[in-house]
């Protein structure tokens, strides 16, 4: 067990019981479960993640899967995304497909984690002077253009983001995370 768990005065939000089991070791918060898709039909979880949300915030980790993102979208929604940091995993494949929450290494879960909570400040700023748009994705070739998928799913894994992420989110997640300079960086890298 580690003694040395990361503490989080956000409530941190996973799909299931094995989830909040693991990050219970790692973590001193308030854990909830979505108990997967049961968040879209139960009024009284959607009531209780509103009023917790609104009161001290949310941190969501969700599996890089499909699932893991109908998910996500939906309680940002779901409780305003001006209360949500977005967690993630990288996308790394298992037996049966992705690796969950459950299943990751702990270094990559507390990473995520770090990656969320430092969006923190940023996330609290006045909006970015000068944000990323798809015109960027564009010009940077991971967006309309031959292999554009390609190599914006080669982006997202050297940014260590699930490949599953839109354009849209993209977009969010990195005005959220990155400044336009530091992504010039990440992208000379790939050349």
């Amino acid at each position: 067990m580690n003694q040395n768990k990361l503490n989080l005065t956000q409530a941190l939000v996973v799909e299931g019981k094995y989830d909040a089991a693991r990050l219970a070791n790692l973590v001193d918060a308030t854990i909830l479960t979505t108990d997967g898709f049961a968040i879209f039909k139960d009024k009284t979880m959607q009531a209780l993640f509103k009023r917790i949300a609104a009161a001290q915030g949310m941190i969501l980790l969700t599996d890089s899967d499909a699932a893991g993102f109908k998910i996500r979208h939906y309680i940002t929604g779901l409780v305003g995304p001006q209360n949500v940091l977005q967690a993630y995993i990288p996308a790394v494949p298992g037996k049966e497909g992705l690796l969950g929450v459950e299943g990751v290494d702990d270094a990559l879960i507390l990473q995520g984690l770090h990656t969320a909570l430092a969006a923190a400040p940023l996330q609290a700023q006045q909006q970015n002077t000068d944000p990323i748009t798809y015109t960027d994705l564009y010009e940077w070739g991971l967006s309309g253009s031959a292999n554009a998928s390609e190599r914006r799913r080669t982006f997202l894994r050297i940014l260590g983001l699930p490949p599953r992420l839109s354009k849209k989110e993209i977009i969010q997640v990195l005005n959220t995370l990155y400044t336009r300079a530091a992504l010039q960086v990440q992208l000379q890298a790939m050349k």
